[in-house]
């Protein structure tokens, strides 16, 4: 039994997408994936599938959370920072939310973000890809970025206590306000896929 339990509690196999969802739960709350960064993941996250991610691009990942733990995210200027060149770069900007009718949904294909709300407090709200009602702008290449409309959306307050993650499965729209309109800054980190 003592061997059975401590196989099960490791994972050998690096492949994240044999894993049951209880060695998915131990490897995500294990929380070693954080690099020593000190900030909870929003519970929205999906975990198998940064599981899967991490595993295939550890490095990118790694660096990412070290990027995050090791500045002074308060401080860093406004502007695009660059980690791996186009793979792995983080942007830090500010602005004042938006009303909900101004802010559209949007998805990307070729980067997965991390999303962090430094300073302040916006509202996420994020939809998987089914819910998909209109494309209101194609999906822009340059840019890697699509805008919709969705049927349905679960919502999330963004603080500095907590981030988020979203996949090219993840629909999201962020910087809607809660309550007033207010400053807000944030860190968007892009992590390419491969």
């Amino acid at each position: 039994m003592i061997c059975f339990i401590g196989f099960t509690g490791c994972n050998t196999s690096k492949d994240p997408s044999g894993w049951s969802a209880e060695e998915v739960d131990n490897w995500f709350n294990k929380q070693e994936w954080l690099n020593g960064w000190n900030v909870r993941p929003d519970a929205s996250i999906n975990k198998k599938e940064l599981a899967v991610s991490y595993f295939k691009n550890r490095e990118r990942w790694d660096k990412a959370f070290a990027f995050l733990k090791d500045n002074d995210l308060k401080t860093l200027e406004a502007k695009r920072y660059d980690i791996d060149g186009d793979n792995l770069f983080a942007t830090i900007s500010e602005y004042v939310t938006k009303n909900e009718e101004d802010a559209k949904f949007e998805a990307h294909r070729r980067y997965i973000d991390i999303q962090y709300v430094i300073t302040g407090a916006e509202q996420m709200s994020i939809s998987p890809k089914s819910e998909i009602k209109e494309v209101l702008e194609p999906y822009d290449a340059t840019k890697d970025i699509e805008f919709m409309t969705v049927n349905q959306t679960n919502s999330y307050e963004a603080t500095p206590d907590k981030f988020f993650i979203f996949f090219p499965s993840d629909i999201h729209r962020p910087s809607v306000k809660i309550g007033e309109n207010q400053p807000v800054r944030k860190v968007v980190i892009k992590v390419r896929i491969e």
